[in-house]
């Protein structure tokens, strides 16, 4: 079926105003769209790892789901979605459930790259029918702005403060999207917010209609964590895919395909200097560690555009 913008932005929205994430938050954004990605006629099983998300959307006995919801602590999420899957497969067989259910689990970061990931991993590997989808912004945001693995280097958080001894997390971050890609399931793909939302759109409901397991890594800047004009993020979002940092790609039954190439990669300075978590990195003295971040960004695009001979 062809992508009809109008006619997914009119789709019934599934969270619900008047939750209390904080006003321009990339997370609301992710999950708002990704829901878009489910037919009208089917009905959801949301399951959330404690985090930004859930506190803010979930307060007995008031949610904002439309949906049915979970929530999970924060290295559960992956288990009890896959549990909740298997329940639904057993009892479908048996006659006992006539609607079609898609189980989708959301979580930050900080519960899908570190304490969440050997639940998502074993999801993963066992090809539940299910799509787990991690709003990463970058840090642990919920408990005050801590680094997680998913941090870019460089970057000021609470636990990587910038001063007189450090320029900050000294780790490049993970690439959990190619992390989940070598488990050799179904539907792997990245994204954010950019093209009118057609790429998140698109991908999502591929993720959600492909049988077997699926994963969407969805760049979700913070404004309180990143420091930029809250207004400002679809152009946070579009520096980060066209200087390479946060390549759009997706990978289809072991298949890599790069979904944009820009027609001219800016410099990774670009992305940096509108976020006050990386002001540090525009002083006099401070060139080579931009080199490095750019090096790393250049690294990881070459071999992505490799993994797709592209």
């Amino acid at each position: 079926m062809a992508y009809n913008l109008k006619q997914t932005l009119n789709k019934e929205e599934r969270l619900s105003p008047g939750h209390r994430m904080c006003a321009g938050c990339g997370a609301t954004i992710a999950v708002r769209n990704v829901l878009r990605g489910l037919h009208e006629e089917d009905e959801a099983v949301i399951t959330c790892a404690t985090g930004c998300l859930e506190v803010s959307s979930f307060m007995y006995p008031y949610t904002a789901w439309k949906d049915s919801f979970i929530h999970n602590a924060f290295e559960n999420a992956g288990a009890t979605c896959s549990g909740v899957e298997a329940a639904y497969r057993a009892l479908k067989k048996k006659g006992k459930v006539k609607n079609t259910h898609k189980f989708i689990t959301f979580g930050g970061d900080g519960g899908t790259y570190d304490i969440g990931f050997q639940s998502l991993s074993g999801a993963m590997e066992r090809n539940h029918d299910m799509v787990y989808v991690c709003y990463d912004n970058g840090a642990y945001m919920n408990t005050g702005i801590q680094r997680s693995s998913a941090t870019p280097m460089y970057a000021d958080t609470t636990t990587t403060p910038v001063g007189s001894e450090s320029d900050g997390k000294a780790q490049n971050r993970k690439d959990l999207t190619q992390v989940i890609a070598a488990h050799n399931i179904p539907y792997v793909a990245q994204t954010t917010f950019v093209q009118n939302f057609k790429d998140l759109h698109t991908k999502a409901e591929k993720a959600i209609y492909t049988e077997g397991a699926a994963f969407l890594n969805v760049m979700a800047p913070c404004p309180r964590g990143w420091r930029y004009n809250t207004p400002d993020i679809l152009e946070i979002c579009q520096l980060a895919v066209d200087t390479c940092f946060w390549p759009l790609f997706e990978v289809i039954d072991g298949k890599w395909i790069v979904n944009y190439v820009p027609k001219k990669k800016l410099p990774i300075e670009d992305f940096l200097r509108p976020q006050g978590r990386f002001k540090h990195l525009f002083k006099p003295g401070k060139e080579e560690l931009i080199a490095r971040i750019q090096a790393e960004v250049d690294r990881k695009w070459e071999e992505l555009l490799a993994r797709a001979n592209y």
